[in-house]
């Protein structure tokens, strides 16, 4: 029977916990591993299971911004930071993707030193890649940004770079 740390007696010294502690640790040795074992991979899953970024590349797109597939000509659908982009095919989503948030980082170019480090954003996807009035910088980017958002966290003489995002 394993005995959960809820199981074991409030009113113990530290000293009996430690003992009850070691206790469990060597009545879970029938399992092959002990709780230290247990406890460390449950910790790690729980790391692993919060950190779902995707990875892909970003492109940048200058204006006219307008009309998007998203909102047609409504120009407050962009963010007062300029902040924002295009959803290539990989994350269009059939239009779902209007009006997500990304966070949006870049991880490497083709040139070094184009990056900048520890530098991340939030866009608001405001259109589709494929139908955007202004034509990206490189076809078949996962995103888009705008100017801003690209020069935010790359030397903006790149055409295009490769990122880290999550919704």
């Amino acid at each position: 029977m394993l005995t959960l740390a809820a199981d074991l007696d409030p009113d113990i010294s530290g000293d009996e916990m430690q003992d009850e502690v070691k206790g469990l640790d060597s009545s879970t040795k029938g399992f092959g591993y002990g709780l230290e074992f247990y406890m460390d991979l449950a910790l790690k899953l729980a790391l692993f299971r919060s950190s779902q970024a995707n990875v892909g590349t970003a492109a940048q797109y200058r204006p006219p911004y307008l009309p998007t597939s998203c909102f047609g000509s409504d120009a407050s659908q962009f963010p007062s930071s300029n902040l924002f982009g295009s959803a290539g095919e990989g994350i269009w989503d059939n239009g779902a993707a209007c009006g997500r948030q990304y966070l949006v980082s870049c991880i490497s170019a083709a040139v070094p030193k184009t990056c900048i480090p520890g530098k991340t954003i939030q866009i608001k996807i405001v259109d589709r890649a494929l139908s955007s009035v202004s034509r990206p910088s490189r076809n078949d980017a996962t995103m888009v940004l705008s100017t801003t958002a690209f020069a935010a966290i790359a030397n903006s003489s790149a055409s295009f770079v490769n990122v880290e995002f999550q919704q």
